[in-house]
């Protein structure tokens, strides 16, 4: 019910309404342009890299007189693909079993290349699950709840000296807004909570500092899930 004395509300000047217009745009422009600027920025890099070992006569320019953005990628990729073929047959595993065998006799390098071998195997090889799960833990003190990834079951001598008898998960917890820098972290298997949310999607939510939320469901979901393990928290001290 309005009265003689309200004010009628005042309409958005010219400067607002462009400035709101400008702001969507840019949270619509943004994205687009970033992803297309890397794009063309890798293929770019790679094109710059590939291109020098390629012989001049088999260079497009020299072949068909024009100039290919990318050419450099697609050799790239046939020759990823031909130097894994011939990785998995017999001679080229012995070949590269023979040229490992030279590398670990250089003192440096073979520091260097065994760092990048075991990354590249944990992020590229099929046969090599990554992060299993996405999960909830108690971290840095019980209390504060943080996400993390579960990467493997502890094993070997980590699971002797702090299992106490029972399984222990090797959990990784990332840091915002750069989740590829974080804490590998183990926990006793019952400590860790484990999320109906993806891996990506939990992913997602590190990265945005906890402003993307999978959907609302999630996000009910995690506060359910607070609320009865603050609960079993609480009966446990009290036991103890």
């Amino acid at each position: 019910m309005t009265t003689p004395f309200d004010h009628p509300p005042r309409r958005p000047g010219l400067l607002q309404v462009l400035r709101s217009s400008f702001l969507t745009g840019l949270v619509v422009i943004a994205p687009v342009g970033l992803t297309v600027w890397l794009v063309l920025g890798v293929i770019s890099w790679v094109d710059k890299v590939v291109l020098p070992f390629v012989p001049e006569g088999l260079r497009p320019e020299n072949l068909i007189g024009v100039n290919f953005v990318g050419v450099g990628v697609v050799i790239f990729l046939l020759f990823t693909i031909i130097v894994g073929w011939v990785a998995k047959g017999l001679i080229g595993r012995s070949l590269i079993r023979q040229a490992e065998n030279v590398v670990d006799r250089m003192p440096v390098v073979r520091v260097v290349y065994n760092g990048i071998k075991q990354i590249s195997e944990t992020v590229f090889a099929q046969s090599e699950r990554s992060f299993e799960k996405a999960v909830l833990i108690e971290y840095p003190r019980r209390g504060i709840w943080a996400i993390g990834f579960i990467s493997t079951h502890a094993k070997g001598e980590i699971l002797k000296r702090a299992g106490n008898g029972g399984q222990m998960m090797s959990v990784f917890v990332p840091t915002t807004p750069n989740p590829t820098s974080g804490f590998l972290l183990y926990f006793p298997e019952e400590d860790v909570l484990e999320l109906d949310m993806s891996v990506e999607e939990a992913a997602k939510l590190v990265i945005s500092a906890g402003l993307v939320y999978p959907n609302e469901e999630d996000k009910t979901d995690l506060k359910v899930v607070s609320r009865r393990n603050k609960s079993r928290t609480q009966q446990t001290r009290e036991s103890a």
